[in-house]
């Protein structure tokens, strides 16, 4: 919920620009974004200026007592110099008056509050129940390439056993270990790449060769993350959809996501005796994914004709267009293009 605002606070923003020069002049703020009925009725004194914002404006503002009140979009001054006076049964653990009083406003009205601390020399951000502080862009930046190597560095070891169970699905020879291990995997990449997201937001301008970085490494992964789901997720009647299966994996904690029992618990595969050697098949989906200009429509008729990807493998390209949507041209790009990377997984996993 934090997030989207943190753009608002890049470097390089009108707001970020005036809570900056607050915290150059040593003046401390506090800081409303948003009006409506529950704001107002909590304002006290003060006096209404309904002017456009600007750095210029808030800074100057900033210097007399009581806090200033801004639009919900934040793109005008709506009252400033008023005293705010929330809900005091309003549950809060900062100690500080100004931090206390943001805290206690931002889960009153649900609005985004800034305390700029000129004692600690910080801007820290609440809404509802998250706080953030608002560090320095280099701070922000070490974080961020940090982290960027850790994804690296876990994208290669993904791509290493993703490329192992392509190889294993294709040889039917795959166990619950060798889905759960790339599910697994996925992610954990997952986990990363959400985190050098929010550091991209909070960068703005200054985070987009972080961006692009980001983006190439994670080519991909939110395909497959899906993919391998539809290729080994339990069917039935009451079982689990793929979107229900990756808020569920969301939800384990750092401790559960070591567990592998519990990933294939989730996912719905079978463990006999507590065993992840069970060995099971995939639908296809992921093989078919990689096929050139091949709609997903037809990849959905291709896994349900065939129901596992060893039939697909073996398929003629006569019995392929008797799915809807393959003709001839179409099958026989089918039929090359599996030999072709059934081909390729073996030797790259053997050789």
């Amino acid at each position: 919920m934090l997030r989207p605002f943190l753009a608002s606070l890049a470097p390089g923003t009108a707001l970020r620009e005036g809570l900056e020069r607050t915290l150059r002049g040593r003046t401390g703020a506090l800081v409303v974004i948003g009006w409506n009925k529950t704001v107002e009725s909590i304002c006290t004194g003060g006096f209404p200026l309904d002017v456009e914002f600007s750095a210029t404006r808030l800074r100057e503002l900033s210097k007399m007592d009581g806090a200033i009140v801004l639009a919900t979009d934040g793109t005008r001054i709506i009252r400033a110099g008023v005293h705010l006076m929330p809900n005091a049964a309003i549950p809060t653990d900062e100690s500080g008056t100004r931090h206390r009083t943001a805290q206690r406003v931002a889960r009153e009205t649900g609005f985004p509050v800034i305390a700029v601390s000129q004692s600690m020399n910080a801007i820290s951000v609440y809404l509802g129940d998250e706080r953030h502080q608002v560090d320095h862009p280099t701070v922000i930046q070490g974080r961020a390439n940090q982290a960027l190597a850790t994804l690296e560095k876990y994208k290669r070891r993904l791509d290493e056993v993703a490329g192992t169970l392509a190889a294993l699905e294709i040889e039917d020879l795959v166990t619950v270990r060798d889905a759960v291990a790339v599910s697994q995997r996925l992610e954990m990449v997952s986990r990363i790449s959400a985190e050098i997201a929010g550091y991209v937001s909070e960068l703005g301008t200054d985070g987009r060769l972080i961006a692009l970085q980001h983006e190439e490494l994670m080519a991909g992964v939110v395909d497959d993350r899906e993919l391998i789901l539809r290729d080994y997720l339990e069917m039935g009647k009451n079982a689990k959809s793929v979107e229900e299966v990756l808020d569920e994996l969301s939800e384990l904690n750092a401790i559960e996501l070591l567990d592998l029992v519990q990933f294939a618990r989730i996912i719905g595969l079978p463990i006999g005796n507590d065993s992840l050697d069970t060995a099971i098949s995939p639908r296809g989906y992921r093989l078919l994914a990689r096929v050139p200009r091949l709609p997903a429509q037809v990849i959905d008729r291709l896994v349900d004709h065939f129901e596992s990807l060893q039939k697909l493998l073996a398929a003629s390209i006569e019995e392929l267009q008797n799915v809807e949507g393959v003709g001839e041209t179409r099958g026989r790009g089918i039929r090359e293009s599996l030999s072709r990377l059934a081909e390729t997984s073996i030797l790259e996993r053997y050789v």
